[in-house]
């Protein structure tokens, strides 16, 4: 697969052979080490604002998106091993609306308007390249490609499908009360949902690969592999047992679906599943999402520590006052830090050289 190489960053090629090596737990000369910070003197000119009618309208209106990504990009200098990336985005729960609910939009964010009342209703849930929200990913994902070539790699946009997906269908209170009322119809549907979820993923990889584009996504992860993000988090409502009989097993077929995944375990509630992904063989690494005002990332070294143990990669956000006790901490085979907070490349800089002593 020949990928395309981005005309601002010179040394694209071993910043993408780090992130690779990071799947195998291995270092090539340092961790992955991922900074940002914005360009003193803008490289393009920001696009004119425009107005919309309607929330809505703004969130549908590719060009607009793709000309702001493309600013962003130029305007953003890139240092470590961060490349340029953008995602194509309707919101987390779009994979539901493939399925025929409907969204609704904040400026932010989205949401799906539960739309399964009824268990008797389920089958007419089916997935369809006609949908609406379908045909505008693909519209808003070639705006990207377009404006993108040469500048930055276009991701696969967010998708829960699983657990999360039912629970966007019903609600995630009535789908708690499912798992012990409708366990059945529950199962059934999953099986159907995750179907629909390896055509839809494998579709983004095939057409993403087609247009010379590193894999990348919301994660920010940057490979040659076609990975992805397994995730549920729908689990924190539920228990061990539930979550290990009804949907780990899925998960599973996530992970070997694709080349490598990063399993998105996301707050406190949802730890009690940790061990069962840690012995999940196929999966590579551990996104741990501690949520906000439950920080530093420093009070969950153990949690960390164990991931490690169990030959998973993590993947880590932190402050740079932090570096010290990380890397004192814990292993670098396996790390992908992206620090926060950087003022500048004179700071960027000072954190690349200390991660470079990180043995």
């Amino acid at each position: 697969m020949s990928i395309m190489p981005i005309e601002l960053i010179p040394d694209w090629e071993t910043r993408l052979a780090r992130q690779d090596a990071f799947w195998d737990r291995k270092v090539l000369d340092r961790p992955v080490v991922i900074l940002t910070v914005p360009r003193e003197k803008p490289l393009a000119p920001w696009p004119a604002r425009k107005t919309h009618a309607t929330v809505k309208e703004r969130w549908m209106d590719a060009e607009y998106a793709a000309d702001w990504a493309r600013a962003i990009a130029v305007n953003t200098e890139h240092l470590g091993d961060a490349l340029p990336v953008v995602n194509p985005n309707l919101g987390p729960e779009v994979f539901s609306a493939f399925f025929g609910a409907e969204l609704e939009f904040s400026p932010d964010s989205s949401w799906c308007i539960p739309c399964l009342a009824d268990w008797t209703d389920a089958s007419r849930l089916e997935f369809s390249e006609e949908n609406f929200y379908w045909r505008k990913l693909v519209e808003l994902t070639d705006a990207l490609l377009a404006k993108g070539k040469g500048v930055f790699y276009t991701g696969v946009t967010d998708l829960h499908p699983g657990g999360d997906a039912i629970a966007a269908f019903r609600d995630p209170e009535v789908m708690a009360v499912d798992m012990i009322d409708h366990p059945g119809e529950v199962r059934k549907l999953l099986e159907r949902v995750d179907r629909a979820y390896f055509r839809v993923l494998d579709f983004w990889h095939d057409r993403l690969a087609g247009a010379g584009q590193a894999f990348t996504c919301w994660a920010g992860i940057v490979s040659s592999r076609r990975w992805y993000v397994p995730s549920n988090d729908f689990s924190c409502m539920i228990s061990k047992v539930m979550f290990d009989d009804m949907f780990l097993p899925g998960l599973a077929n996530e992970c070997r679906h694709t080349q490598a995944s990063i399993y998105h375990l996301d707050g406190p509630g949802a730890l009690r599943h940790l061990d069962s992904l840690l012995a999940t063989r196929e999966l590579n690494a551990i996104q741990w999402v501690y949520g906000a005002g439950k920080g530093p990332t420093t009070k969950w070294l153990d949690v960390y520590r164990k991931c490690q143990a169990a030959g998973k990669g993590i993947q880590l956000d932190a402050d740079p006052g932090e570096l010290d006790l990380l890397i004192a901490s814990l292993k670098p085979e396996g790390v992908w830090l992206r620090v926060n907070g950087i003022r500048g490349r004179d700071d960027a800089e000072a954190v690349i050289e200390k991660v470079s002593r990180w043995r």
